[in-house]
């Protein structure tokens, strides 16, 4: 049997670059159906151990999902960062798209990466709704700055004619959210679940169930740390640095930031939570943080919880 082929693939908007480890083969296509057709003819006659990609705005999704549909789903998407730090240490500072395709097909080789399962497409879905709302939302808030800021008559009531069709377009999409949640009954249990807790309303139990699916299947501290609110010591030698939070899902920090602002004033544990940690000397933001990590945790157990019960009554 030929070796286990570790196949990195760099991804732009019109050509995919691919590097074959440890063959070394390379080669480029297009980014449209022929070139896509061109490489799953050529995994097919692999060893595959899995493939590597980047995530890249969304451009490589579309190559995922194609190399799934062929029954090749040994994927695996990576952060930027992890990537371009792994080419650094290995003293590989130029950046081509030839050089990337390579050094994701030597990151998948060292480090034996396994395939991931990529969302489904419902999730996916869910995702991408969630994503457009925050977009359109943060026109509008752009677009009310500006109307703040306006003296002229003429140029309020032109940015008024822009917020109202924004402000249609954020219900349109809130319904379409909506829907897709009533489709599925568990996420519409969990949903429900999680807006028990006070400080979650629709919005950000939405965001959750599409940034952090794995909510209430993980223990506290994986939880946190996916979520990038578990702090990493800072210690070397005789320094003792302050701990700091790092990494993980910005989306899911930015869906708790006002739910934790109101926890830490209206839910009796978050405030009192809070305010010991002021009174210790914690500055606010430090506080607040430690806030979000204790609602992100309480909401992982609830949801747990409830799970637990479900199998136990089915």
């Amino acid at each position: 049997m030929s070796q286990p082929a570790f196949v990195g693939i760099d991804v732009s908007k019109d050509s995919l670059e691919v590097h074959i480890m440890p063959s070394e083969e390379h080669f480029q296509v297009n980014y449209d159906q022929d070139g896509v057709n061109q490489i799953v003819q050529k995994l097919r006659s692999l060893n595959l151990q899995v493939i590597v990609m980047e995530a890249t705005g969304g451009y490589e999704q579309a190559l995922a999902s194609e190399v799934c549909l062929a029954d090749l789903d040994k994927i695996c998407i990576l952060n930027p960062r992890f990537v371009r730090d792994f080419a650094r240490a290995t003293k590989q500072l130029a950046k081509t798209d030839r050089i990337d395709a390579k050094i994701l097909a030597r990151y998948g080789q060292t480090f034996n990466l396994q395939p991931q399962p990529l969302p489904d497409p419902a999730q996916q879905r869910l995702k991408n709704l969630v994503s457009r709302r925050q977009q359109v939302v943060k026109a509008r808030t752009a677009e009310n700055n500006r109307l703040q800021q306006a003296s002229d008559t003429w140029i309020k009531a032109s940015i008024k004619r822009i917020i109202a069709p924004l402000d249609q377009e954020i219900k349109t999409i809130d319904y379409q959210i909506q829907q897709t949640i009533k489709q599925n009954p568990s996420w519409y249990a969990k949903a429900k679940s999680l807006k028990k807790i006070k400080g979650i309303g629709d919005t950000t139990a939405c965001s959750l169930l599409a940034y952090l699916p794995e909510l209430g299947a993980l223990n506290r501290r994986k939880i946190a740390s996916l979520a990038g609110l578990a702090p990493f010591n800072r210690d070397s030698g005789k320094l003792r640095g302050k701990r700091m939070i790092r990494g993980g899902r910005a989306d899911v920090r930015k869906a708790l930031y006002m739910p934790a602002l109101v926890a830490s004033q209206h839910n009796t544990i978050i405030r009192n939570f809070y305010l010991k940690l002021i009174k210790a000397g914690k500055p606010p933001k430090v506080a607040l943080t430690a806030c979000m990590r204790k609602l992100l945790i309480t909401l992982n157990a609830n949801l747990k919880n409830y799970q637990n019960n479900i199998c136990l009554n089915s």
